[in-house]
């Protein structure tokens, strides 16, 4: 008798979903994994959460095609679990699922002021200038002084994209809506804050060197913020990028105003952390209190307040996961707990057949290596469980009747792939690599013109 395959679902098609899928097809054994995305299209933050600009970086899609493109991997996009399709309609037809729904909305900054009209969320200003199909298509950059908080690339990115003039992004794939609105900014200066110095920065040197290299920008940096301790001394030790870094923030301090003639600049202000958001009906201003490192390496506040006239705050503090109906969730943590990739419930108590992986396992940290560790990590627990089922991978093929149940139509690969095309094709009516549509509808339209998942 030839047994059935093992089933799974995974859900979230980003860099986690897709590499657990992949690890998981690669097993000794017969494994059948359908991959359910609530999008039209799949990818994640690689396409909705890398900027524009930022071509090689993307270049991660390529394998991440390789993988979907094997024919190894079924697609379900379209289909959000938990809302089109409750999660529990999952466990009880599939043998186990995962869920790698990553990180999609913002680390909340506990500031008076912050709930402020002009105080956003930077995830919110990514997904729309990457064209993402939730959000807006216009974004109010009417203020000449703004701030971005934050000490990491993401930071970097959108203090990068609020200065940088519209004509040098043409060559990218954002769409005309974007480009008419960084057309339209009035954005002059843009301060970047981070409570600790140079040496405690999470920025990569790649990143920060591209800071640097944007036409008719400058990049400003106050001398007496190039604050480094005991503590410091130890971290440039043990990081050469820390070195770099460092290094690189340093020589932009040494040099002469006079030299300064770009009609933009960004400001990298460091051992400052924001106190409030000031303002009555809106942002008007950031008030910060001056920090210095403490001896175990951390930094407090010294009691000296400084404020900056901004007329928007873009919080960069760090991404957040969001619960997924029917799974159990840290509140506080923003993450699903878990042992090693098996999800617990309230009690502490693994739930069988229920995995998780990425970002909504571990937190917003790490990049593509460690979520291809985390995966493998999951996979490995999954499989060890379904070695020690003898019932495992005894049902049939469960995805025609379960769409079929809930009235769904999910869109497949060959959809995606009419999707790519398309938007290529817009690209080079433009003399550019693409354009992406933007539209949940129309994206939802040219991919379900020749290819469905179908009950």
């Amino acid at each position: 008798m030839t047994s059935s395959p093992l089933r799974v679902a995974v859900v979230g098609a980003g860099p986690a979903g897709i590499f657990t899928a992949d690890i998981l097809t690669r097993q000794n054994r017969d494994v059948q994994v359908d991959l359910f995305e609530r999008l039209p299209v799949p990818y994640g933050l690689v396409r909705y959460g890398v900027a524009p600009d930022h071509p090689r970086i993307k270049a991660i899609i390529d394998a991440l095609q390789e993988a979907l493109g094997s024919g190894t991997i079924r697609l379900i996009a379209g289909v959000d679990v938990g809302v089109d399709l409750p999660l529990d309609a999952l466990r009880t037809v599939y043998d186990a699922v995962v869920i790698s729904t990553g990180a999609d909305d913002d680390a909340p900054l506990s500031v008076p002021g912050v709930d402020l009209p002009g105080s956003f969320g930077a995830s919110a200003f990514v997904s729309w200038y990457d064209a993402h199909p939730d959000a807006p298509q216009d974004w109010p950059l009417d203020a000449e002084q703004v701030a971005v908080i934050g000490a990491g690339n993401v930071a970097l990115d959108v203090a990068r994209m609020l200065a940088k003039h519209a004509t040098d992004l043409l060559p990218t794939e954002i769409p005309d809506h974007v480009h008419a609105g960084l057309a339209a900014s009035r954005v002059t200066d843009v301060h970047l804050f981070a409570r600790r110095g140079p040496a405690e920065a999470a920025f990569s040197p790649l990143e920060l060197r591209e800071l640097g290299e944007v036409p008719d920008v400058d990049v400003v940096v106050d001398p007496a913020d190039m604050v480094f301790d005991r503590s410091s001394d130890a971290l440039l030790a043990a990081s050469r990028q820390r070195r770099i870094v460092a290094k690189t923030v340093v020589a932009w301090s040494e040099r002469d105003p006079a030299t300064m003639r770009a009609s933009r600049r960004i400001h990298l202000h460091f051992m400052q952390a924001p106190v409030r958001i000031d303002g009555d009906a809106h942002v008007a201003s950031l008030t910060l209190e001056r920090t210095r490192h403490r001896a175990n390496g951390t930094v407090e506040g010294t009691g000296e307040l400084v404020s900056y006239p901004v007329g928007q705050v873009y919080r960069a503090i760090g991404y957040a996961s969001s619960a997924v109906p029917g799974a159990p969730f840290d509140a506080l943590r923003r993450r699903i707990p878990h042992e090693k990739g098996r999800v617990l419930d309230a009690d502490g108590s693994v739930v069988s057949g229920l995995y998780v992986s990425g970002w909504i396992k571990r937190g917003p940290v790490g990049l593509i290596g460690s979520t291809k560790s985390d995966s493998l990590e999951t996979v490995t627990r999954l499989m060890e469980d379904a070695e020690a089922h003898a019932d495992a991978g005894g049902r049939p093929d469960p995805l025609p009747g379960l769409l079929d149940r809930h009235g769904l139509t999910g869109i497949g690969w060959d959809g995606w792939l009419r999707v790519d095309r398309r938007e290529r094709e817009l690209g080079d009516e433009r003399g550019r690599e693409r354009i992406k549509i933007f539209s949940r509808e129309e994206m939802s339209a040219v991919a379900r013109a020749e290819s469905t998942v179908r009950a």
